[in-house]
Parts: structure tokens; sequence; C-alpha cells
């Protein structure tokens, strides 16, 4: 059986909980809990781990705008064409679900693809946060709109 490891990083908008093995990360989210424990970095934590949370410190300081880390996707083929769409969605640029849906070759799967985007598990690395309604407008993410509206203005204010 893989052992899962955990790693903590506190972001300036809220704890991030990176979980992984010795080879992939298998899942970056925001972490609501009020619990105080953290999970920190620790001699056995594993290199994938450690990495992730040097690009993630990268990232919120404006220095990185992809992501070079292993991770495992776990979803059906469709969350999979999704998530990898999102992947090609620039750093500090937004595209719709509508967008996402045509470029899986899939136009009318516009809800599917909304609902593909709330089941990703690598928050900020397989960025749902750019993907907004056709109108312009801000809609659905796990972590909260007002994270959506953080990541896309940092994005914005360290975009070259």
């Amino acid at each position: 059986m893989t052992k899962i490891h955990k790693l903590d990083y506190e972001s300036p908008i809220g704890k991030i909980e990176i979980i992984g093995t010795h080879e992939a990360i298998i899942s970056i989210l925001f972490s609501e809990e009020n619990d105080k424990s953290v999970n920190s970095l620790q001699p056995e934590t594993p290199f994938v781990l450690v990495e992730c949370y040097n690009q993630l410190d990268e990232y919120f300081k404006g220095k990185r705008h992809e992501f070079s880390i292993p991770y495992q996707l776990e979803g059906t083929d469709f969350q999979s064409a999704v998530w990898n769409a999102l992947i090609k969605i620039p750093y500090a640029e937004t595209g719709s679900y509508k967008d996402i849906a045509i470029s899986i070759g899939n136009e009318k799967a516009i809800r599917a693809v909304g609902s593909a985007n709330g089941k990703n598990k690598l928050s900020i690395v397989i960025p749902c946060h750019r993907v907004i309604g056709s109108n312009g407008t801000l809609t659905g993410y796990a972590g909260g709109l007002w994270r959506k509206e953080w990541l896309l203005q940092h994005e914005k204010t360290y975009h070259k």
C-alpha cells in the first residue's frame, strides 16, 4: 500500500493542504478547518511534496507562472480532458466554461465542464480559478469566490 503524506502551506489566503506520495501530488486544496494542527516539513517529507510547497511559495511571491511537479489525476476521462484543458489557460488570463467545452470537442457540455471543474483536486496547479462565466462574471470556486478573485488579481499583478 502506498503511503500518503501531508504538508501544509500557509498562503496569503489560507492554509493549503498538500497530499501526495513519494512519486506524485494527489491533491492541493484549501483547508477550511480551524484546526491549529499543522502538517509541517519533516525530515521524512517526500521531495515531491517539498517541491510542491516551494513552487506554491514562488507562485504566491509572483515568481512562478507555471508548475512542474509530478501529479496524479484521479477522475473520469471527461474530467481529465477538462483538467488538461484548464492547464492551457495562460497565467493571468481567463476562459469560460463554454470555451473549455469547445476546446474538448463537446460544446454542449458546459454544465458538465463546471461539474468537472469543481472536482479538481489540484487547486492553483490546475488553474480552475481561471474559469469564469461566459458573461465575464466570477462563478463557482470550491475555495470560495473571494479566493478566486484574489488569485486572478494576484496573477494580473505579477503578469509580465
